[in-house]
């Protein structure tokens, strides 16, 4: 007797992409290591070998970022000014190490999610 499913080519259950990209890890199988650096990605996946140099997402995420981490830091800064008027330099050492913080915080996984993204896709570098 058979189960039915003779004859499918059944692919193993893949990670969520997004979450893989959140955590930094190889959105093909999820175990990998995304980086080699701070923002460097690797060319294989050690755990699964699959390429990223066919991959690029350029400045996207960065731009993202900046949208990001910006909006929320500016708007609550014109807030606080608006309301309380601190000095200026009161402002700039609040806003400035914020902003810089969640930029730099938000980088890898935003990256890591615009490559996943790229692979769901199936878009490829010509």
């Amino acid at each position: 007797m058979t189960n039915g499913l003779a004859g499918l080519d059944l692919q193993p259950a893949r990670i969520d992409p997004i979450r893989a990209g959140l955590l930094c890890r190889c959105p093909n199988c999820g175990k990998g290591p995304l980086y080699a650096g701070f923002l460097k990605v690797v060319d294989r996946c050690a755990a699964c070998g699959f390429d990223f140099t066919r991959l690029n997402t350029g400045d996207g995420a960065a731009v993202f970022v900046m949208q990001i981490a910006g909006a929320p830091v500016v708007f609550g800064a014109l807030f606080v000014q608006l309301a309380y008027d601190p000095p200026i330099w009161a402002m700039l050492a609040v806003a400035l190490p914020l902003v810089l913080g969640l930029s730099l915080g938000l980088m890898r996984p935003g990256k890591g999610v615009m490559i996943a993204l790229q692979m769901r896709n199936r878009t490829e570098r010509q």
